[in-house]
């Protein structure tokens, strides 16, 4: 039955991304096969690795060894007990399916397979931390106990809240908090308001006036107005 629910999700999704176009990395595969080599000899047990994407940061604890403790939405431990199948690299459909039912892992993974074909950035936020980093074998050991299922929220339990909670002791999201200060922006401006009074009159006019058009038309510019 797993195998079964888990070829529908993938056959959907394939069609999703195909007439999308979607990439949710900057590199292809090649791309990365190409960069995939890395000099792990300038990391640190329980340094705090960073991977610029296209659309967010991912990040990781460094353990040793060529190995890295990170976060990962990930429907496939939901779908499937093949083990050999979960170890594998997370896909893009995958870590979309984990994220939209907020399930995920702290898995460990080599190097490459963490970083994609990405650059790495070695604590890079310890320059915009306030809490001073912990010892480095206290990060790697409490990374260590964390790895297995976990819940996953993309704004309030994510991978950057994996790592800082590590090597900081408190888990927060920079990522999260620009978001949000961008949604604040957005309700706050008056022209938000405007915009969405017209994109309601835009929907009446094509799909016909009713509760389905109508309603939203009318509380959505109402709510942003008494919100900005």
């Amino acid at each position: 039955m797993k195998t079964t629910v888990l070829e529908v999700a993938s056959f959907l999704l394939d069609k999703v991304f195909f007439l999308a176009n979607f990439k949710l990395f900057s590199v292809t595969a090649e791309e990365s096969k190409a960069a995939a080599s890395y000099d792990v000899t300038c990391f640190q047990r329980g340094d705090l690795l960073e991977v610029p994407r296209t659309l967010f940061i991912h990040f990781g604890i460094y353990l040793g060894e060529n190995r890295v403790a990170h976060m990962m939405p990930d429907i496939l431990p939901v779908l499937s007990d093949d083990k050999s199948l979960i170890r594998k690299v997370v896909t893009n459909k995958r870590l979309i399916l984990g994220v939209l039912t907020k399930v995920a892992s702290v898995r460990v993974d080599t190097v490459e397979d963490f970083a994609y074909g990405g650059s790495i950035l070695i604590n890079h936020m310890d320059r915009s931390f306030k809490n001073k980093p912990l010892p480095n074998e206290e990060v790697a050991r409490k990374a260590e106990k964390l790895v297995g299922a976990t819940p996953y929220s993309l704004l309030w339990n994510n991978c950057e809240h994996f790592v800082t909670y590590c090597r900081y002791g408190t888990p927060v999201s920079f990522q999260t908090d620009k978001f949000c200060e961008i949604v604040k922006m957005v309700i706050r401006d008056q022209r938000s308001v405007l915009v969405s009074v017209l994109l309601g009159l835009a929907s009446i006019l094509c799909l016909g006036l009713g509760p389905s058009t109508t309603l939203p038309s009318i509380l959505i510019p109402f709510t942003l107005w008494m919100a900005s």
